[in-house]
């Protein structure tokens, strides 16, 4: 599972701005009012709204925010649907994507996924264009801590039927096929583990790689993707290289260059 690292996507929601945090938070609500919806507010007799609760609180939402909006989904739910849309389409330099949207307006949606892909180099594809390209698994995050060291992790997740474990420095990442996410998660919560995420994702069978003009336009597109609210989650089989990393090797680019044209 090396490369499709949750916690990683994770840390970089937690290190944005205060403005991008709040769109967090607006895209969270939104899942928090249709798992409100599907299940009752009641996260003890509501699975769904328990992960999402804990995917809130990995992203550092505040507790009064969580709680505000679950009183609000369970009065005010029947004023707003939400529906669930997967759009899939090919990025810049052959690169596949699929996005997941909740949204109360298809038409709008729609039309801002599609002029996305457009202005950055790619296009909006059909149904199952790209899809079978990732594997679907749900991706549960367990907090490390002296409790449970990496063998016991490992041994319990597999166990329980879990089909990996990843161990990352500060979280163990369990995969699971997504119609044994519940059963994994509530079988690790048995043992003592603390879940900080669960859901059911798209993961990439193979990465591609773009160059560095490729790279910026594609940023800039998942940027906009992050930005709007009705998008949820985005998924795709690019290899993004570490912000710092890439900035140094273009600098030394060009101070190469520089001494030979000197």
């Amino acid at each position: 599972m090396s490369g499709h690292s949750k916690w990683a996507n994770i840390k970089r929601k937690k290190e944005k701005t205060d403005a991008a945090k709040g769109n967090v938070f607006t895209k969270i609500g939104r899942e928090i009012a249709v798992a409100v919806k599907l299940g009752g507010s009641d996260p003890n007799n509501n699975s769904r709204l328990a992960d999402v609760i804990a995917k809130a609180k990995a992203n550092n939402m505040p507790n009064d925010n969580i709680t505000r909006s679950i009183k609000k989904a369970a009065g005010e739910l029947g004023n707003i649907n939400y529906e669930n849309m997967t759009y899939e389409g090919y990025g810049i330099g052959g690169s596949a994507v699929i996005v997941e949207c909740l949204t109360d307006n298809n038409n709008r949606t729609a039309g801002d996924v599609r002029s996305y892909f457009t202005k950055y180099g790619g296009s909006l594809g059909t149904t199952n264009c790209v899809s079978f390209m990732f594997d679907r698994k749900g991706v549960i995050v367990c907090e490390r801590s002296e409790k449970m060291t990496e063998d016991q992790a490992f041994e319990l997740a597999i166990n329980a039927g879990a089909d990996d474990v990843l161990v990352e420095e500060e979280v163990f990442e369990v995969y699971t096929a997504p119609t044994d996410m519940d059963t994994v998660k509530a079988e690790l919560i048995n043992n003592g583990a603390v879940i900080m995420s669960a859901e059911v994702e798209w993961l990439p069978q193979n990465m591609v790689t773009l160059n560095d003009e490729q790279l910026v336009k594609f940023r800039r597109m998942l940027d906009m993707f992050e930005e709007n609210d009705d998008v949820q989650n985005v998924y795709h089989n690019v290899d993004l290289p570490d912000a710092v990393t890439a900035l140094s090797k273009t600098t030394e680019r060009f101070r190469e260059s520089w001494i030979t044209a000197l």
